[in-house]
C-alpha cells in the first residue's frame, strides 16, 4: 500500500491523466453501443419508410381505379330494368374517362348470353359491341356469370371484380343485382394501360414522396414497375438486377405487376452503417482532440514541474557552490589575520588558495549573470579579430592552479603554424572553454589519479576551427547526451550524486556557440570519458563591434538532440 502511495505522490500528473481517461473511455464505449443500436434502428426505420412509400404509391393507384369504378359502375337496378339506358349514358357522357379505355354494359334480359353494349363517347350512346379482342376479353370475363343468372345469393359474389386473364385487356366489373338476388346486368370498363404506365404511376410516385420525411434525400430513389415476365414497364435503371431494393404488389388492378423501389446509392443498412461510422469517427476525433489537449496540458505542466524542480536544485547547488569557497576563504583569511602562519611558503600557499577560490566565485557569479542576460535577451558579444590559440593559452594559464590541485595531467595540442584570426568574442570563447575544463575536472575526480588526464586540442577541419576538450572521467550515457545542454539540467546518475554544479555551464556554452554561428557536440561513453567539440566557422560573420544575443534566441527550456 505504501508503494502505491509513493507512486501516486511521485506521479501526480499520470494519476490525473488516468482519472480523466478512464471515464472518457467508458463514455466512448457507451457511445459505441448507442451508435450501433441507433444504426440498427435507423436501418429498420429506413426500410419501413421506403415500404410505406411503396404502399402509398400502390394505394394511390388502387384508389384511383376504385374511385373510377364507384363513379362509373355503381348502377342501380332501375336504370337497366326496363331497357332504357339513357340515365347510364348521361352519367357516362359527363364522367371523367381519363385512365379508362372503354366502358361496357352487358344486360341479361330474356337472352341467356346477355346483350353486350359499348359506350361511344363521340355519339354519347351505347352501341352493340363490335367484334374485337377487347370485346372477346369482356365476353370471357362475363362468361362465368352467364351460368349464374338464375342463381341465388349463395352462388353470387357481389362487389367489384377484376379480371386480368388477358394482360392486354384488364377489366374491372361490377354486377347489377335485382331484388331477388338475380343478376340483371354487368357494368365494366377496360383499363387504359398506357395511361397507367405513362402518367398515373408518375403522379402517384411524386405524391407519395410527401409521406417521407421532408429531410430525407429522395433524389436518388428510383421507382420501377415490372410485369409478370420481370420486364421493366415503368421507370429506368441501368442495371436493376444488381441494385438492391424492396418491392410490393398492387392490391387491386395489375396484381401480377410489382412495384420496386431502388436506391442506386447505399442501401438502408449501408446508409445506417455509414452514419454509424461517421458519428463514431467524429466521437473518436473528439476524444483524440481532448486527449491531445490533455496530453499537451500535462506535458506543459510536467515541464513546468521539472523546471521548478531544476530551479530548486539550481538554488541548492549554487548555495553549496558559494558556501564552499567562501568557507575556505574565511578560514585561510582568518589564519593570516591572526598571524598564526609565519612560514612565507605557507602564506603564499594560502594566498593562492584564496585567489583560486575567489576566481571560482567570480566564474560562478559570471555564469549566473550571463545566464540572466541570456534569459532576458540582453546578452551582447564584442566581436573582434581573435586568435583562438591565444585564447586557449590564456584560459589554460588561469586554470593551471585548479588543475594542479585536482592532480590532473593536462595535454595541449596547438597547431605549429598560427591559424588565421576569426571574428569572435574572446571573453565568451574563453568562458565556454573554461566551463568545459571545469566540467572535465569535476567528472574526473572518481577516476584513479594516474588516469586523470585532460586534453585540449585546436585544429582546422573542413572550413571550421575545432576546439576539443577530452577527459578520462566517468562519461555520459547516450540517453543523457541529448539533454546536457538544457538549462539547469544535470546528469542524474548515482555516479555523480556528490558532484556539485549550477547546471548552467553547458547551457551557456551552447548559447555562445549559437551566437558565433558555431556548434557544440559531445562524444562519450559511460566509464570511458567524454570529448566536447566547439566548432567555429573560419569565415565567421561580422566585422567587429557588438552583437546582441536577441537575434540568436535564448537557451531552450527542454531541448532534445
Amino acid at each position: 500500500m505504501s508503494a502505491i502511495v509513493r507512486f501516486i505522490k511521485a506521479n501526480p500528473l499520470l494519476l490525473g491523466f488516468a482519472v480523466f481517461i478512464i471515464p472518457l473511455l467508458v463514455l466512448l464505449w457507451f457511445q459505441y453501443i448507442w451508435l450501433d443500436k441507433l444504426a440498427q434502428a435507423s436501418a429498420i426505420a429506413e426500410q419501413v419508410a421506403l415500404r410505406n412509400y411503396l404502399d402509398a404509391v400502390a394505394k394511390d393507384v388502387s384508389g384511383f381505379y376504385r374511385a373510377k369504378a364507384d363513379a362509373l359502375l355503381d348502377i342501380p337496378q332501375r336504370d337497366v330494368a326496363d331497357g332504357d339506358y339513357s340515365t347510364i349514358v348521361d352519367r357516362w357522357s359527363k364522367a371523367d374517362l381519363l385512365g379508362i379505355r372503354r366502358l361496357y354494359l352487358v344486360h341479361y334480359g330474356q337472352v341467356g348470353t346477355g346483350t353486350h353494349f359499348v359506350f361511344d363517347p363521340h355519339e354519347n350512346a351505347l352501341i352493340s359491341a363490335p367484334g374485337s379482342d377487347e370485346s372477346l376479353a369482356v365476353i370471357l370475363a362475363c362468361l362465368p356469370w352467364q351460368t349464374r343468372t338464375k342463381g341465388t345469393a349463395a352462388y353470387l359474389n357481389f362487389g367489384l371484380q377484376v379480371n386480368e386473364q388477358d394482360p392486354n385487356h384488364r377489366i374491372v366489373l361490377n354486377p347489377v343485382v335485382g331484388e331477388n338476388k338475380e343478376l340483371i346486368a354487368i357494368a365494366a370498363f377496360v383499363v387504359d394501360q398506357s395511361y397507367f404506365a405513362g402518367s398515373l404511376l408518375k403522379t402517384a410516385a411524386a405524391q407519395a414522396l410527401t409521406t417521407l420525411s421532408p429531410k430525407r434525400d429522395t433524389e436518388n430513389l428510383v421507382v420501377v414497375v415490372r410485369n409478370k415476365e420481370n420486364e421493366v414497364v415503368f421507370g429506368s435503371v441501368s442495371d436493376p438486377g444488381s441494385i438492391s431494393g424492396i418491392s410490393l404488389g398492387f392490391p387491386f388492378v395489375f396484381t401480377d405487376w410489382r412495384l420496386h423501389l431502388y436506391n442506386p446509392g447505399p442501401t438502408p443498412e449501408q446508409w445506417a452503417r455509414n452514419s454509424f461510422n461517421t458519428n463514431m469517427g467524429l466521437a473518436l476525433l473528439l476524444v483524440v482532440t481532448v486527449l491531445g489537449g490533455l496530453a499537451l496540458a500535462l506535458r506543459t505542466a510536467g515541464r513546468a514541474m521539472r523546471l521548478s524542480e531544476m530551479k530548486s536544485d539550481f538554488v541548492s547547488n549554487v548555495s553549496h557552490e558559494l558556501r564552499t569557497p567562501l568557507a575556505s576563504i574565511r578560514v585561510f583569511a582568518e589564519f593570516l589575520r591572526q598571524g598564526k602562519v609565519k612560514n612565507p611558503e605557507k602564506i603564499e600557499e594560502y594566498g593562492e588558495i584564496i585567489e583560486l577560490e575567489t576566481q571560482r566565485l567570480t566564474r560562478l557569479i559570471d555564469n549566473i549573470l550571463d545566464f540572466s542576460r541570456i534569459e532576458s535577451e540582453r546578452k551582447t558579444y564584442r566581436f573582434v579579430p581573435t586568435d583562438l590559440a591565444e585564447v586557449i593559452q590564456s584560459v589554460l594559464k588561469s586554470f593551471s592552479l585548479r588543475l594542479g590541485q585536482a592532480d590532473v595531467e593536462l595535454l595541449c595540442d596547438l597547431p605549429d603554424t598560427p591559424l588565421a584570426k576569426i571574428q569572435a568574442d574572446p571573453e565568451a570563447i574563453g568562458l565556454a572553454l573554461h566551463n568545459l575544463l571545469d566540467n572535465a575536472v569535476k567528472y574526473s575526480k572518481d577516476t584513479e589519479p594516474a588516469n586523470r588526464r585532460i586534453g585540449v586540442r585546436l585544429a582546422q577541419e573542413d572550413g571550421v576551427y575545432v576546439i576539443s576538450v577530452a577527459d578520462t572521467g566517468i562519461g555520459i550515457s547516450k540517453e543523457e547526451q541529448g539533454r546536457i545542454f538544457d538549462r539547469f539540467h544535470r546528469v542524474s546518475t548515482r555516479l555523480v550524486h556528490d558532484i556539485k554544479g549550477s547546471g548552467l555551464g553547458l547551457a551557456i556554452v551552447y548559447h555562445i556557440m549559437r551566437a558565433h554561428h558555431g556548434t557544440v557536440t559531445v562524444s562519450s561513453e559511460l566509464g570511458q570519458g567524454s570529448t566536447f567539440y566547439l566548432r567555429l566557422p573560419v569565415s565567421a560573420k561580422g566585422t567587429g563591434g557588438q552583437r546582441n544575443s536577441r537575434s540568436q534566441g535564448t537557451i531552450p527550456a527542454d531541448r532534445h538532440a
